[in-house]
């Protein structure tokens, strides 16, 4: 009987109190009368009596007595009946209709990108149970504990996000298991129920498809082009017909890349969000061969993340996907608007969460984080008071401003600096003319940037966390496109050298995400470099390859600027 108590404790422990129309009124301080239906079968007569067990034995305001209340009370509902069994009229144990049913389920999780083995276990053996009553009892919790474990995978992943990285800040969506158990032990079709637990992210289900079909969508690459030097107007290169070839040019005598190939790879980076230039440098080349080569691996970890996701996204939301550099204003699951971004560094990573967009800043000032200033500021400073007005930046001490050329030096260190340092307005500060704040613990948000080359590169993670956005008023103007009173212009009119606060009417979710696998606009999946290692770690957690060795790269802004 403890061996049954135990995994039906475990099981259950979320269960609250459901009030059936009859049956014995039980009293409880904490929750008021509950009513317990008699059992009405032998194996029902079993498991209250473990139950009671557990209830009564149990010392009051302890957690296992909170427990078993909890389990008593969900089975006592229901007759203390099982869910998953029936008891055939020679006293042999089955699986009820809706346990069939979902173990059809269970066999088919490959197709959800889960693992059957996860939810097949042999704790579901029915045929070793005979005729025990306390076997009987325990196949009846093992099989509660299956269904709930496939149903937090498919509705919240099978992986703690933060197991993978610190930098995943993504809380696990709360999974009613009690509610759940509810609607399975009621409905004529519990398949349906689970599968409504599934995510509806219409990307989701493209990888969903991607998965069903893998073994054909290998085949369909598009003509591969050879690797090479970088293609530039003008050059001959014998890899030119291939391209020819694939963009469906007419045949030329010659292996020119002429303006007819230029300006068809112009129109494909178009297509891709990559730099318009007409080169066939690597990024393009990546692009042009459809990335890299993708695994099932890399369907079920971005199947995965995307599992990690708010069910709801919002109607109106920004999107930036990190390894893509990129961000979009999305509306109802339509891209109304896109831009590049830099991300930051793969040593000052830009963490992964969801917020919303609740004030704007035009003039921002730039509170310089403190670890900026340990590092970088400080030792400038001490070695050049001058360092402070050559940058913008004020020097406060207790929220003043001070003269850095009044500050005895000898006495401060970069580990002992008692000031705090903010860049005020200008065209030189870090921030640029504008930032959008979503207030988090990591203090990220995403703002313009005086350093705008850095956006014509095809690799962009140069930043201390923050996201730079590289056309911050076309962004700022879509993105207020449900707002009465704020437009592009009424931010533009505000420019000048004081801060000026906004707080748009709606709050406008955001999400810091990370997919190397996206859908593009033509339906095809496109991948993206792993630049964090997020996606190599999270394939290793889920038991699906051994991460590569990690290599220590940092690429930083070659401007000789200090920036967010």
């Amino acid at each position: 009987m403890n061996k049954f108590l135990v995994c039906l404790i475990v099981a259950l422990a979320g269960v609250a109190p459901i009030v059936p129309a009859s049956a014995q009124a039980v009293a409880s301080a904490s929750i008021g009368p509950v009513y317990i239906a008699p059992p009405q079968t032998p194996l029902a007569q079993t498991i209250k009596a473990g139950l009671s067990a557990a209830y009564y034995g149990a010392a009051k305001d302890s957690a296992a007595y909170a427990e078993a209340q909890k389990l008593y009370f969900f089975y006592g509902a229901r007759h203390f009946a099982p869910i998953w069994l029936d008891e055939t009229p020679d006293g042999a144990v089955a699986f009820s209709p809706p346990a069939q049913k979902i173990l059809k389920l269970f066999a088919a999780a490959e197709t959800e990108g889960l693992r059957p083995a996860d939810y097949l276990t042999p704790a579901l053996d029915v045929t070793a149970v005979g005729s025990d009553p306390i076997k009987m009892a325990t196949l009846e919790t093992a099989f509660s504990r299956a269904t709930m474990r496939y149903a937090t995978h498919i509705y919240t992943g099978r992986i703690v996000p933060g197991s993978v990285s610190e930098n995943l800040d993504v809380a696990p969506k709360k999974l009613d298991e009690a509610g759940l158990l509810v609607q399975l032990a009621t409905s004529a079709d519990p398949v349906k129920v689970l599968a409504a637990l599934e995510p509806t992210h219409p990307e989701f289900l493209a990888l969903k498809a991607a998965l069903a079909n893998f073994e054909q969508n290998q085949t369909d690459r598009p003509l591969q082009i050879a690797a090479g030097a970088t293609l530039k107007p003008g050059m001959s290169d014998a890899r030119v017909p291939v391209l020819r070839q694939r963009f469906e040019l007419p045949e030329a005598v010659d292996t020119v890349y002429d303006d007819s190939v230029v300006e068809a790879v112009k129109a494909f980076q178009q297509t891709r969000n990559l730099y318009v230039d007409g080169v066939m440098g690597p990024a393009t080349l990546a692009a042009l061969n459809g990335g890299a080569p993708l695994t099932k691996a890399d369907i079920l970890a971005n199947m995965e993340r995307w599992r990690w996701m708010p069910r709801d996204l919002g109607a109106f939301n920004v999107l930036v996907n990190i390894p893509e550099f990129r961000l979009s204003i999305n509306r109802d699951n339509q891209e109304e608007y896109t831009t590049r971004v830099v991300v930051g560094t793969t040593k000052h990573q830009t963490p992964i969460f969801s917020e919303s967009i609740r004030h704007i800043v035009v003039n921002p000032y730039w509170n310089v984080p403190s670890s900026i200033v340990k590092a970088e500021i400080a030792p400038a400073v001490m070695a050049n008071p001058g360092y402070i007005d050559s940058h913008n930046y004020d020097l406060l001490y207790q929220g003043n401003p001070v003269s850095p050329w009044q500050v005895d030096w000898n006495q401060v260190s970069a580990t002992n600096f008692p000031f705090r340092i903010r860049q005020r307005p200008g065209t030189s500060n870090a921030l640029g003319q504008i930032k959008f704040l979503f207030p988090n613990k990591h203090d990220v948000y995403l703002h313009d940037t005086p350093s705008k080359s850095l956006f014509e590169r095809d690799f962009r993670a140069y930043s201390h966390g923050c996201v730079r956005v590289q056309n911050p008023m076309e962004f700022a103007d879509a993105l207020l496109a449900n707002e009465p009173t704020l437009s592009r212009a009424s931010l533009e009119g505000m420019f000048g050298a004081a801060e000026r606060w906004v707080n748009p009417e709606q709050q406008i979710p955001v999400h810091i995400a990370y997919f190397t696998v996206r859908v593009a606009a033509d339906g095809s999946l496109q991948s993206f470099d792993d630049i964090y290692g997020h996606n190599a770690n999270l394939i290793a957690a889920m038991g699906l390859a051994t991460p590569p060795k990690p290599i220590d790269i940092v690429a930083e802004a070659d401007d000789g600027t200090i920036s967010p």
